[in-house]
Parts: C-alpha cells; structure tokens; sequence
C-alpha cells in the first residue's frame, strides 16, 4: 500500500552567521531556535570557527562569492519571512548583506556580534563602519552593552543609558533596536526596545548562572522567527524574551565551560504537556483508589504537576476544583487541565527555583497527628510561620505561597514536606513535594498508613 503525503508548509527564515562547531551558538544556534518555533530554518555560512564551551580556538572566513552563492540559492528557491544576521566577520561581507537585504522586503533582524561571549573578537575593527547601513536596513537591530558602545560611542550603564542607545541607532535608520541588559550592572535584567513611537523595558529576574554562550544568537533568532510566523514586534520581542529567559534558567551542562543556553527548552516543555497531565490523572486515580479522605483538607485536596522546564501557572496541571471528600470516599470535582490550581501551584513554582528537579506537590491536611505521621517520610520536614510575613507580601494577591515556599526551600538539603500552620482565617496545610509520580504517591500513603497506625 503506497500511502499519501500530507506536507506542511511552514514559515521560513533565513540566518546569515558563522558556524560553531561547539554546537551553542552561532548557525547551529539559529536553526535550533528557529525550529523549536515552527519555522523551517536555512542558511548561509559566513565563517567556520574552532570553537566550544571554553572560547573561540581559530576562525576561517569564507570568500564572500561563497556566501553570496548561498544566499542565492536559498532565496532563489524559498519563500524567505525573514532574515537574521550573526557574525559577519568583515566589511565585505557586511557590505554584501547591506546589498541583500536593499533587496528584500521582509523584516531583517540584526544581531551585531563583535565579541563572543568567552571575550573573543568575531568582527574586524575596520569592519565596524560598514554596519551603519547595515542598520539602517534593521528591522530591528539587538545590540548588547559591549556591542552598543561600538555602535554609538554610548556606554550603557542602565536602563536610561540603553534608552539613549537606541534612539541612536533609530536615527541611523533602524525600525527598533532591542539593547539587550544581560550585560548592564543591574540587579535584574532589563531589556530596552526603543522605536520611533517609544520605549518599553522588559524587566526580569537574573538568572545565576555562566552559561550563556549562544544567548544573542538565540534571541535574535526567536525574534526573526516569530516575524517569519507574521507575529508584529510588540509580540515578537516580549515572546523571545520570554522564550531567551526559559533557555537560559534551564541550561545545557555540557563541555567543560560553563555550559550553553537551552535552544529546545520550550519545545521540549510543551511536548512534555499532554505526559505531565497524565501523570497527574495517574496520581489522582491511585489517591482515590486508596481513599485518602483523612488527608484531604477542608478547603479540598489537589494534586499538581509541572512540566520540566514550567515558569509559569498555566504550565502546571491539576484538578480542576479540587479533590473533596464524598459520603464513599473522596473524588475530584472534575478533570485534569492547565491552570487549575492556584495556590499550590505558585507553591510547587517557588519550590522549583530553590529544587528545579521537584515537579509535583499535593496539598494535605495538618494537625498533631499528621504531624507526628511526617516521621514516616524519613526525610527532611519544612515549615514557614505565616507570623513572620511581611505586611507587603501579605498585602499582594497570590505572594503568600511564594513567600512560604521560599522560607521552607532555602536550605541545603531539599525538604520532603512543608508544614503551613496556618493563622487565623487560614486552614492549616502539609504540601508533599517529588520530583516524580511515584515519589509523592509513596510519600503520600506513608503518611497515611502511619496515621492509621498510630494509636488512639
């Protein structure tokens, strides 16, 4: 039986950059990235390079009749929704993308490498002047604070400072530049994006982390995508932000260096959706079949799962409505989706930052049996005093998990179970976490056998 077909036709995007042999940035870095969002990715290759997680070893520049032939064949043949730049090496090469890109009419993204981030350089000084006009042919051009001071002559120091970058480098002709602030003495990270109507700062936690290398190629690359998918850049850069900070925080630990950013980390989150609310039908399921009742709560029972790499809420499954007690046994209200819970999940999040590995937690009831019954765990036990919160915290909507979560965690070794005593107004909690299913359904029937065990 002959079957047939069924193609796709997905956006395409065009990178022009060195190649890493490193794997983590560079083409290598375009095309993951570009793929992970659904866009068929193509290339042209500016520059060989010797390099890994430790620095850029040699670097061998191809002719540029070479690179031309390339681009050539690529928009001789695909429907090219838009074109990012990398490392251009030198102003011939700039000059022939400046040409390139007079040519075409859909958005360029500019990603001005200079500098690796090990500190090798990738671009000849002379070749500095020639991307003038290369900006002025930008779409958007994402220039960092070391990159910036080339361009502008501006050394950003703040967000203040990234403002006045690029309105610079708007005048010199660019739709909107995004001056990157991985690079600014800021305690967050702030990301400016200017353009003639304005500008806005993405602000975000710092990541603590060295492993980096590939992180511009990688947003740069986000963004040309999500144009190539016919997104505007009032969504394409928020969302490659977004996208850049999750590739970041969930690192590659690979090499000797300090390891790659996570081109794949989301695509692999959201393959990881339809598993994790399974497993959390699964633990759902078995606490039924146990009959947990003397551990479900009166504001109810829920079980939560995340995905490996969730940041978010609406990245965690649970029972939509908890899990109550019936007049047989207990029962979920209803099904498993994304987003259902709220408390315990802004719990299990907070938990992630201090343990990543944990990835489901379920809310119990306390008193001084339960209590007694956490010996059976064998582990380490947590609480938080809900008097000691500050008025602020108490003060915002939904922070009192997160604040609890963050006294209980910031330990050596990773608790098993966090105690919420409680206060007035406020049931008191037990929340079993696990990196696993069959951890937090183990750790959950210890708990209850030994309150059934203990005496009267």
């Amino acid at each position: 039986m002959t079957r047939r077909p069924a193609p796709h036709t997905p956006p395409v995007a065009l990178t022009i950059a060195g190649s890493d042999s490193g794997g983590g940035a560079g083409i290598q870095a375009d095309v993951k990235t570009m793929e992970s969002h659904g866009v068929f990715a193509t290339s042209a290759i500016t520059a060989v390079t010797a390099q890994n997680t430790r620095g850029v070893e040699r670097s061998h520049v191809l002719p540029t009749a070479e690179i031309d032939a390339q681009i050539e064949a690529v928009t001789d043949d695909f429907e090219v929704g838009a074109i990012k730049t990398g490392m251009l090496a030198t102003s011939g090469i700039v000059e022939l993308v400046v040409e390139t890109l007079a040519d075409y009419d859909g958005p360029a993204v500019i990603d001005p490498v200079m500098v690796a981030t090990s500190g090798d350089r990738l671009l000849e000084p002379e070749a500095e002047a020639a991307y003038e006009a290369l900006i002025a042919e930008a779409t958007v051009v994402t220039p960092n604070a070391d990159e910036a001071a080339v361009l502008t002559g501006i050394d950003p120091e703040d967000a203040d400072d990234a403002r006045e970058v690029g309105e610079a480098l708007v005048e010199t002709g660019a739709e909107a530049a995004l001056v990157k602030g991985g690079h600014l003495p800021t305690e967050d990270v702030q990301d400016v994006l200017v353009t003639d109507e304005g500008s806005e700062v993405f602000e975000h936690a710092r990541v603590d982390t060295e492993a980096t290398h590939g992180s511009g190629c990688t947003l740069g690359s986000a963004i040309a995508a999500r144009l190539a998918r016919g997104e505007d850049l009032d969504r394409a850069v928020p969302g490659a932000l977004d996208f850049m900070e999750r590739a970041v925080r969930y690192s590659l630990d690979v090499g000797e260096g300090p390891g790659a950013v996570h081109h794949l980390a989301s695509l692999r989150d959201r393959a990881e959706r339809e598993p994790t609310a399974e497993r959390v039908q699964g633990i759902v399921e078995r606490f039924v079949a146990e009959d947990l009742r003397e551990l479900v709560p009166e504001v109810g029972m829920n079980v939560v799962g995340a995905t490996p790499y969730a940041e978010s809420v609406g990245e965690t499954a649970a029972v939509e409505g908890r899990i109550t007690r019936t007049m047989s046994g207990i029962a979920p209200n209803r099904g498993v989706r994304f987003g259902a819970s709220s408390h315990v999940a802004r719990f299990l999040l907070s938990a992630r930052e201090f343990a990543p590995d944990l990835r489901f937690a379920v809310n119990c009831r306390f008193d001084d049996d339960v209590e007694a019954a956490l010996d059976a765990l064998d582990a380490p036990i947590a609480e938080f005093d809900r008097g000691e919160e500050p008025e602020n915290v108490k003060a915002a909507e939904g922070s009192t998990m997160g604040w609890g979560a963050r006294q209980a965690f910031d330990v050596e070794e990773t608790p098993a179970a966090v105690i919420d005593r409680g206060e007035v107004g406020k049931e008191a909690i037990v929340k079993l976490v696990a990196p696993d299913p069959e951890t937090v359904i183990e750790r959950t029937l210890a708990v209850r056998d030994a309150l059934d065990g203990a005496p009267d």
